[in-house]
């Protein structure tokens, strides 16, 4: 591992570490880097901001390792597998989440659901023959991002309900209520998208 690397997984361990009894937006630079035991130039080598050290340590441990879950088979455990991941780091996912860093924690999540949800709409999509000679690529592929935009605020507001509550119900019956709901849901509304889209005869 490149020293480079090592500075950044030891920043990532201090604010994790100070994450645990300070609020994220109380947490100055000068803090962190006493903790880790740098200074503040070696800080800003590597990280703009505090925000940006936690969003690479989110990338890192949640991002990396996702996409065998990016599929119609797999999206279920990939949900679960970030469910888990807020669980086994409550305080830090919560501490983000009640401080000024939300809107980071928002935005990072969306990004994390729509990278599953977008391939899964893909993967549904090329299964569908519906019309696929009588409607244009441009209008095939805004629809794909219109469904992965539309699922993945839906499961994002789930996601956030579960947050607000503490994020204390099991991560397993979150997914189960998910599924159930948008199980061939998808398919169904690409089927009506694209007979909906097809021109009448003449």
């Amino acid at each position: 591992m490149s020293s480079s690397l090592l500075t950044k997984h030891a920043l990532a361990r201090s604010l994790k570490k100070l994450m645990l009894t300070t609020p994220l937006n109380k947490i100055t630079i000068q803090q962190l880097t006493a903790d880790c035991g740098v200074t503040r130039h070696t800080f800003y080598n590597h990280f703009q901001d505090i925000y940006e050290l936690l969003g690479w340590i989110y990338q890192l441990e949640v991002i990396e390792g996702l996409d065998q879950y990016c599929c119609t088979a797999g999206w279920k455990q990939g949900f679960l597998s970030v469910l888990r991941y807020t669980v086994n780091n409550k305080t830090m996912c919560l501490n983000t989440f009640h401080s000024l860093g939300r809107e980071h924690l928002e935005t990072f999540l969306y990004g994390v659901i729509y990278r599953v949800m977008i391939r899964v709409v893909e993967e549904l999509d090329e299964r569908d023959e519906t019309g696929r000679a009588l409607i244009t690529e441009q209008v095939r592929r805004q629809a794909r991002l219109d469904f992965a935009d539309f699922y993945t605020l839906a499961i994002l507001e789930q996601m956030i309900h579960w947050l607000r509550a503490g994020a204390s119900s099991d991560p397993a019956g979150i997914v189960d209520k998910v599924a159930r709901i948008m199980d061939g849901s998808i398919a169904r509304g690409l089927a009506h998208y694209w007979s909906a889209s097809v021109p009448a005869e003449q």
